[in-house]
């Protein structure tokens, strides 16, 4: 009789032990910091993605940025899932970028440690062009000011040309192009090159290189900006292209950045 009271005893006291350690059970660990951020550069704004968070009471990520690679983050958008389109940014601004997680209970990590910044820049779709030699008036583009112009415009960037049943994309002798080879889309390519460029031909005052549909071509335009296009369809005198232009002098980013580990500690910098 003894053991069957004192079982059911000692049952009763460790159920209220235990239901005193849960009540008293706090969760302040925070997820870990985000990792692998990716940037992609737009038009007026710049899209964010990065490699999922793994905690099982994950709720979901901070977004934070500065102007500077020391500065002051601030808070500018959450999301449920490892991506974000921050469209506030704007064309020819330097953003750094960092991403947090949190948890249901509020803990929140440090900053992701990957330094990340983008400079947004314009872009273009669809944009045509025709043989010189045919449409003169509309043979050359003007990145700077996004419109066509003749192809012997002080302002003009390139120009487009059929000769020998070839075709060509022509810069001229103060400008330099580079083709980058075929590409799925405009977005392919991330940088213009730091080499590589076509030379100028004895007794020409041109550059070119031979136009292919599908392959995107860098152009380092007379005032020192970065451009690149990608030839969507060649059909005779008429070129379509899509394009994008750095607005930034001397900035060779044209879409996204992945750097060196961030050199400060997170929470130097964060809020």
């Amino acid at each position: 009789m003894k053991i069957k009271f004192i079982i059911p005893l000692l049952f009763t006291l460790i159920l209220i032990n235990g239901c005193d350690n849960l009540n008293e059970y706090f969760d302040d660990t925070p997820p870990l910091e985000p990792r692998n951020i990716v940037s992609i550069s737009g038009d007026n704004k710049v899209y964010l993605k990065w490699d999922e968070n793994r905690e099982s009471d994950l709720a979901g990520y901070n977004i934070y940025y500065s102007y500077s690679y020391n500065g002051k983050y601030t808070l500018i958008g959450s999301s449920r899932y490892a991506s974000f389109t921050d469209y506030g940014a704007r064309n020819g601004v330097t953003y750094y970028y960092a991403v947090t997680a949190y948890d249901f209970n509020g803990n929140e990590s440090d900053l992701s440690r990957d330094v990340v910044y983008d400079t947004p820049r314009p872009e273009g779709f669809n944009q045509a062009v025709f043989n010189y030699k045919v449409s003169p008036s509309l043979s050359g583009y003007d990145f700077s000011d996004y419109r066509v112009l003749p192809y012997n415009d002080k302002n003009t960037d390139f120009f487009f040309e059929k000769y020998n049943d070839k075709y060509y994309v022509n810069v001229w002798d103060d400008s330099d192009i580079q083709d980058m080879g075929p590409t799925k889309d405009i977005y392919d390519i991330s940088f213009a090159p730091k080499s590589g460029w076509v030379p100028l031909f004895p007794n020409e005052n041109i550059k070119y290189e031979e136009a292919k549909v599908g392959h995107t071509y860098v152009i380092w335009t007379w005032d020192n900006h970065y451009a690149k296009i990608r030839i969507k369809s060649i059909v005779g005198d008429r070129m379509v292209f899509d394009w994008a232009y750095q607005l930034v002098e001397g900035n060779d980013e044209l879409k996204r950045t992945i750097k060196e580990k961030r050199k400060i500690l997170p929470t130097e910098v964060k809020r």
